[in-house]
């Protein structure tokens, strides 16, 4: 059978309801996840993002599927920030720091996510160097950017500034009041070259 143009423009428009849909069904997990915990109720999450149940579970069939899916979107948010910052940011230093915020808040939101996947060991590994491939670049772009501009010490590699981060953000997981911006904001001003 001849597929007609009035037809390939309706298969588009609902690809692009797909896409969209499962955009939003990432936004209202990452959300239900950091308000209830990786265990918040799949219907919760479907009314969140103004969906049926059937839409959630042909996009994501288990909540492994789900919670690797909020995670690589965390990441490629993350990853996708730091070049945009680059270039809005007045200084590169301002930059790295406003990614170094957005970092945290990907740590800190994360939080329950790591324990279920490390009951995949093979699958954690993978994600957990997916995480390093994505954003390891982007925080060596940022760190050399600033260094190049003077305003940082040069003597720090991005994943030893990760780790710091990463090591900041710990807290936060057991104690609402926790400030782990604060700390990480500390760090990265440190980092700034005295002269």
């Amino acid at each position: 059978m001849k597929q007609t143009d009035g037809d390939a423009g309706s298969t588009a428009s609902r690809r692009k309801d797909a896409q969209r849909n499962k955009e939003t069904l990432l936004e209202a997990a990452a959300a239900a996840f950091v308000a209830s915990g990786v265990d918040a109720p799949v219907r919760d999450i479907a009314s969140r993002a103004e969906v049926g149940l059937g839409t959630l579970y042909r996009h994501f069939p288990t909540r492994a599927d789900l919670i690797i899916a909020v995670y690589r979107h965390q990441v490629e948010a993350c990853a996708e920030a730091g070049p945009a910052l680059l270039e809005s940011a007045p200084t590169p230093h301002d930059a790295l720091r406003q990614w170094i915020d957005l970092f945290v808040d990907f740590l800190v939101t994360k939080h329950g996510l790591a324990a279920v996947l490390r009951s995949d060991q093979s699958g954690f590994e993978g994600l957990h160097a997916y995480f390093l491939d994505r954003l390891v670049p982007v925080c060596t772009q940022l760190l050399d950017a600033a260094s190049a501009a003077g305003e940082i010490r040069v003597d720090i590699s991005a994943l030893t500034l990760m780790r710091g981060v990463g090591n900041l953000c710990i807290g936060a997981e057991t104690d609402p009041d926790y400030d782990a911006r604060r700390l990480a904001a500390t760090l990265v001003d440190g980092l700034r070259r005295t002269h």
